[in-house]
């Protein structure tokens, strides 16, 4: 009934197995991948031809985590896997970036690749599994794909480059000294397609390191998918690439002075507006049949792509008139708006981020139910891109796969500097608002973030910058590396390829190749012309630091005291009784978890105070010889007892209570009266023994025995 076909390979510490035959048979192709107990399976399915008048790729890769995959119930009410979480999406488009360049050109059938994890050993991330298994699925399905890639995750840690390290050492890797990085790579057997990384401060000659070791490290895997496509893989689609020199020619030949005269603007709107100019005078200059070709988009592109490309590789100049490493002017401003804790606004060109800066407590961690369980995250970074920013009109909805892979890569770069919770007890939120677009949005963001943070007074270990490069590939081998792109260079060039780092080292690097690939020459250069560009920009950020930031006094001040962890029930009570009567006493939000540190935050400082007196008298013991404020709370025959430590009350003797015989305590004494008593000590059952008499009860000092007072006469 079935035709199984199975390949297996030591990787690492694991085994890596690749089956196809046995499931989900109707797909084009179906592998599932299983790397030590954690399986991904991926279906592939394309369309056998393309939709009329679509002139895209239109590509869709879908990563979905099961929960009974380890085990579990999906949190919530409906107990179901709903929208895609975060890690869902940033998965998906892990997939889809390095696979994409590799369908070969002119091919505009939908394709749609589904990755499932099915089994997870809390071990191997299963995003990687994926990768191996839609990029396995896909070499077999008989799409046009020029493939096998195939991917790995590097860890570094002591000088050593570490393959596939588990999950738990990637786990907040901020709080793991030891680990340095956290970098995937993707490629193919002859060049790297795709990185993604989250570095701490790493040399350029580190970084570059790390990504030729992945690229060795996965070529047994790229050879174990071709063996699995011997035996396994379908007859190749008959495609053939689309012919259209002639109409090429023909669009040339009407509008290339013209569009050679728009790309020559340097203003962004004008420029945009003269390109749009162009394109319709060259289709008022073709014939009906040509205006009806499916391919006349991509002639329009591959004209548009000449002129700007041959320019800059053959003159060094570029479409808004600099030199291939130039930075565009760059202005920065701190403490923009007066209501939040810290914002900046930073312009480079016509790229602008609105950065805003909020300071929370616990509360406000963000809690994140994953696979591998759930944990807390007291650093969020959210990207926003309106159309506007673009000068567009168009829908505004919540977030989309855009929004949070730039949010994340900010994300990122920035939080390798961010400081210890244990120094910083803050959630820290940074909201990116990109105000205008043409070109690295996203490097705006760590930019005004690095700003913005400042401002608020979090205390980075140092500030943060980010430049996006790109690449410009002849095919006689010529190339120009460019600095700063602009979003033509990113849609016309071979290569987006962001930097992030300090002036110690980078803290993201973030690649993708339109191209076959690209050489180590190419990547060493543009990865030291990337540091220039960074050390540039820091320079002009520094000029907006004028001093240290204060807090601003809207945001919240926290205090933090440790506790013994057997005196933490005592500061919570029966049912939360004794912690919610802090709180609203003090005014002051109190946080304790089971290590007994207890945040107290309030943005009034008497308040704070309140709260820490309150807890400190709580799980404070009384000291023998000392002198407290107390309150009558009962009186009996014996005596009076009083409230003095906290909710810790003592007995006054009838004898302790004045220097002469009382009748009654209460000749003296009432309830709620307020005293200051001594502590004596304890009797043998433990019982508190209190004085009254030895105390001034005005002033609070000891009262020296007269018979003392004679003696040292």
């Amino acid at each position: 009934m079935f035709n199984v076909t199975t390949k297996s390979m030591q990787w690492g510490e694991e085994t890596l197995t690749l089956e196809t035959g046995k499931v989900a048979r109707q797909a084009d192709g179906s592998v599932i991948a299983t790397l030590g107990e954690t399986s991904v399976m991926a279906n592939v399915t394309f369309a056998k031809s393309p939709k009329p008048g679509q002139d895209f790729f239109p590509l869709t890769v879908h990563y979905q985590e099961k929960y009974y995959a380890a085990g579990k119930v999906p949190g919530g009410f409906f107990k179901r896997e709903a929208r895609p979480t975060e890690k869902e999406t940033l998965t998906a488009r892990l997939i889809d970036r390095p696979i994409r360049p590799l369908f070969v050109p002119g091919f505009k059938n939908e394709v749609l690749v589904m990755c499932t994890v099915l089994s997870h050993d809390l071990v191997n991330d299963p995003d990687m599994v994926a990768m191996i298994a839609a990029s396995a699925a896909l070499t077999i399905s008989g799409a046009p794909f020029m493939g096998p890639i195939a991917a790995c995750r590097v860890g570094f840690t002591e000088g050593e480059y570490v393959l596939n390290p588990t999950v738990d050492d990637m786990h907040v890797l901020r709080n793991n000294p030891d680990q340095r990085l956290d970098l995937v790579v993707a490629g193919t057997k002859d060049a790297v397609m795709m990185v993604e990384s989250e570095a701490y401060e790493l040399s350029e000659a580190e970084m570059l390191g790390a990504v030729k070791f992945a690229h060795d490290s996965i070529q047994p895997v790229i050879d174990l998918i071709i063996d699995l496509a011997e035996d396994a893989a379908k007859e190749p689609f008959d495609f053939q690439p689309p012919e259209y020199s002639d109409l090429f020619d023909a669009v040339k030949a009407a509008g290339e002075e013209q569009m050679r005269a728009a790309f020559a603007l340097t203003d962004k709107q004008e420029r945009t507006s003269a390109v749009s100019a162009a394109r319709d005078a060259i289709k008022a200059a073709l014939t009906e049949e040509q205006l009806d070709d499916a391919n006349l988009g991509s002639a329009m592109k591959k004209l548009e792509a000449s002129i700007l490309r041959g320019d800059v590789v053959k003159t060094g100049k570029r479409i808004d008139g600099r030199g291939t490493s130039d930075i565009r002017d760059i202005v920065c401003q701190t403490g923009m708006l007066p209501r939040t804790h810290g914002s900046s606004l930073f312009t480079r060109g016509e790229t602008q981020g609105l950065v805003v800066t909020t300071l929370g407590t616990g509360d406000d961690e963000q809690m994140i139910d994953a696979l591998t369980g759930t944990y807390r995250s007291n650093f969020l970074l959210h990207y926003n891109f309106p159309p506007y920013s673009v000068g567009e009109v168009g829908r505004v909805s919540g977030p989309g796969r855009r929004e949070i892979g730039h949010g994340k890569l900010a994300w990122r770069a920035l939080q390798a500097v961010l400081p210890a919770a244990t120094d910083f007890p803050y959630t820290v939120r940074v909201v990116s608002e990109i105000t205008e677009s043409n070109g690295s949005s996203s490097m705006a963001s760590v930019c005004g973030g690095s700003l913005s943070m400042m401002d608020a007074g979090v205390p980075l270990k140092s500030a943060v910058a980010g430049v996006a490069m790109g690449l410009i590939l002849e095919d006689d081998g010529s190339y120009a590396i460019l600095s700063d792109i602009l979003g033509d260079e990113d849609h016309l060039g071979d290569m987006d390829f962001k930097v992030a780092g300090t002036e110690n080292g980078i803290t993201s690097l973030q690649m993708d190749i339109k191209v076959a690939g690209i050489t180590q020459e190419i990547m060493e250069k543009a990865l030291a012309q990337a540091k220039d560009g960074r050390m540039h920009i820091l320079g002009e950020m520094n000029k907006a630091l004028t001093g240290a930031a204060e807090f601003s006094v809207h945001a919240p001040r926290i205090e933090t005291m440790q506790i013994p962890t057997d005196k933490i029930r005592e500061v919570i009570g029966s049912g939360g009784k004794v912690i919610r009567e802090i709180v609203e006493v003090s005014g002051a939000k109190v946080d304790i978890n089971d290590e007994g540190i207890i945040k107290i935050a309030s943005s009034v400082g008497e308040a704070i105070q309140k709260a820490y007196d309150m807890i400190h008298s709580i799980v404070a013991e009384p000291e023998v010889g000392q002198v407290y404020n107390g309150k009558v709370v009962k009186i009996v025959d014996f005596g009076a007892f009083v409230n003095f430590f906290g909710k810790r009350d003592g007995l006054v003797h009838v004898s302790q209570i004045e220097n002469r015989r009382l009748n009654h305590p209460s000749d003296v004494l009432k309830e709620g009266q307020d005293v200051k008593v001594k502590l004596l000590g304890f009797d043998d059952r433990g019982k508190v023994r209190l004085s009254m008499k030895i105390v001034d009860q005005e002033t609070g000092e000891d009262i020296v025995p007269e018979a003392k007072e004679k003696n040292d006469g």
